[in-house]
């Protein structure tokens, strides 16, 4: 199977056009979801092209794409305007041999990782809107970035797994 993951789009329907654009673009089984997806949260500016609604929309239309996992800016009342659930703290599938643990990150964070992290996962948060890719000794540590918020000077960006490779591609 061949996932696409992306974070964070913060309520930005023109993000979120794009996210999908890729998804279909890339042939991705399933679109992974890393959390905070209608609002932008207090400590950021609003996108751009702020509209929750249209965002909802979209994002119902796709929903047996999608799988997702809840973020510090998802709330119960967003479960219940989204047709696909949101609220699971983290999952974790296999991609060939390769564990893949996916979660928001503000629980969990490749500082904090699970206790349960087998030796070479592939650890794959968003969270911090600052895309990334790096060996950190015993499992690999992944960030998506935010494709509307984007921070650190990196670009909106995505992941793509498949077979148990990653790969961090710019949106």
């Amino acid at each position: 199977m061949k996932m696409m993951i992306a974070s964070d789009i913060h309520g930005s329907i023109g993000a979120c056009r794009r996210i999908i654009e890729k998804f279909d673009e890339t042939g991705a089984d399933k679109l992974l979801l890393l959390g905070d997806l209608l609002y932008h949260g207090p400590r950021n500016d609003l996108p751009e092209d702020y509209s929750p609604k249209e965002v909802i929309a979209l994002l119902n239309s796709r929903k047996t794409d999608i799988l997702a996992v809840r973020g510090n800016c998802d709330t119960e009342v967003d479960q219940m305007v989204l047709e696909f659930p949101i609220m699971a703290e983290y999952i974790y599938i296999m991609s060939g041999d390769k564990a893949i643990f996916a979660t928001h990150g503000h629980h969990m964070n490749p500082e904090d990782p699970p206790p349960f992290l087998p030796e070479g996962a592939i650890m794959i948060t968003g969270h911090t809107h600052i895309a990334c890719d790096e060996d950190r000794g015993s499992f690999r540590y992944m960030n998506p970035g935010s494709p509307s918020i984007p921070k650190g000077g990196t670009k909106a960006s995505y992941i793509l797994i498949e077979n148990g490779k990653a790969e961090l591609f710019d949106l």
